[in-house]
């Protein structure tokens, strides 16, 4: 699931600000293998770790479950609220068709509110799932962030899961909320002494007699007490003061607040997170949208798919394929951009490979795929710091790194006759401390061939 939101994410990111540069993740997708979505998904990946998604994902996903945590405080102290409207504040004496409308009133318009939604519109806009995911990115604080939601949006919407991780929340927090209020209700009626009585002024008794019996048929079915006709018409007078009626009155207010408040909510969830599971379990990537189709050719060129596929380097047979290890014998020595002057290569041990001089744009990518595929323990590059460390030739330098177990720059001595300019020397010592990469001023050899100095 994470993997297909930040590849969506790095979709979205890439079709507002433009391509970014991804030559080195389109290589390790490519030595990755695997089918396009999969290739896809190792560039993405990639990519957010570079960038910092995979960072930032780490804070939405925090501020998601520190949203989940204010809006269940919030439900909470809501539903016993509603529980301190339906006993009347303070008083002794109840109507109990204005505690049951305290109770599941609101709930029960919202709830057809958003079956009405889910039947009608297609999507679910429950104002209470909007209001986790505006705070989930807010309390994310992460700039980096600005993409997640959209894509996680987009994402749900091809298997239409909006609907089912928003009900998922929504129907979670009214069934807190009418906990909250089951509870506190439990608790006032066993602490204080209450009456309950009805009241009207258009409607006869008979009214109150059937609606109090037909909201009881169910509650009564799992064994809580409803009032007798004789008890409904008495307490249209007054409070009942006897004992068992206002149990009975109690019984049946607790009951019908479980059956119609706490039940269906309970079933909804769990329904909406038994179609999440499923639909989730069955997400994938789009790849004709336009941002995954271009990438077609350069994660499964057509030689590759053809089935041709460069052999094997000879001289790097015995590098562990997919990562050096440290017990691995492999060593490569490779130049940047040498010139002339100096004599290359020097004399070398057997077990350390020349990989030669990059000087093209064609011989470094050839190098970084055959280093990405069989990976050497120890790498040593050698530069002339006779140049200016660019940003061309770091960049080179920390992608060579990043293909061995251990690298080394070998900054090389100045030819005969000739000095090397101390401020630039210094240049190459700062920008290769800034990369975090070892560099020495005499050939590594020793260490190429033992791993040790």
């Amino acid at each position: 699931m994470d993997s297909l939101w930040l590849t969506e994410a790095v979709r979205l990111r890439e079709e507002h600000a433009g391509p970014l540069e991804d030559r080195e993740a389109n290589r390790r997708a490519r030595t990755a293998a695997g089918d396009l979505p999969t290739r896809i998904k190792h560039r993405a990946l990639w990519l957010a770790e570079r960038d910092g998604l995979l960072s930032a994902l780490y804070h939405w996903k925090q501020g998601a479950r520190l949203a989940l945590l204010v809006l269940a405080l919030i439900v909470v102290i809501s539903g016993a609220g509603m529980a301190f409207a339906a006993l009347g504040n303070g008083q002794t004496t109840v109507n109990v068709f204005w505690a049951l409308g305290s109770l599941l009133g609101l709930n029960l318009i919202l709830l057809l509110s958003w079956a009405m939604g889910m039947l009608f519109a297609g999507e679910s806009t429950a104002s209470l799932g909007r209001l986790w995911l505006w705070l989930s990115e807010k309390l994310a604080r992460d700039a980096r962030a600005a993409q997640l939601a959209p894509a996680l949006i987009l994402l749900l919407q091809r298997q239409r899961l909006n609907r089912w991780l928003l009900g998922m929340v929504v129907n979670g927090a009214w069934l807190l909320a009418m906990l909250s209020a089951l509870t506190l209700l439990l608790l006032l009626m066993s602490t204080r002494r209450y009456g309950f009585v009805w009241e009207t002024t258009i409607l006869n008794a008979d009214t109150f007699v059937n609606v109090t019996q037909a909201l009881g048929t169910l509650p009564a079915l799992l064994g809580f007490n409803v009032p007798t006709e004789t008890m409904i018409r008495a307490s249209g007078d007054n409070a009942l003061n006897i004992e068992s009626a206002r149990q009975a009155w109690a019984s049946w207010l607790v009951g019908v607040l479980l059956v119609y408040g706490i039940v269906p909510r309970l079933l909804l969830a769990l329904m909406c997170l038994w179609r999440w599971q499923r639909g989730r379990a069955a997400l994938s990537l789009d790849l004709s949208l336009p941002g995954y189709s271009q990438l077609r050719e350069r994660l499964m060129p057509s030689s590759e798919r053809l089935g041709v596929s460069d052999a094997a380097p000879e001289h790097l047979h015995n590098v562990t394929s997919g990562g050096a290890v440290p017990t691995s014998e492999g060593a490569v020595l490779v130049a940047i951009e040498l010139d002339d002057q100096r004599p290359w290569p020097p004399s070398l041990p057997n077990t350390v490979v020349n990989a030669g001089i990059l000087d093209s744009r064609e011989s470094r990518q050839k190098l970084l795929d055959q280093l990405t595929r069989y990976p050497p323990a120890r790498l040593a590059i050698a530069c002339d710091p006779r140049r200016s460390p660019d940003r061309g030739s770091l960049a080179l330098i920390a992608e060579l790194a990043r293909c061995a177990g251990a690298a080394r720059v070998w900054l090389l001595q100045a030819p005969c006759g000739l000095a090397l300019d101390s401020e630039r020397l210094s240049d190459w010592h700062l920008a290769l401390q800034k990369l975090d990469i070892t560099y020495a001023d005499s050939a590594p050899l020793t260490w190429l061939e033992t791993g040790h100095d």
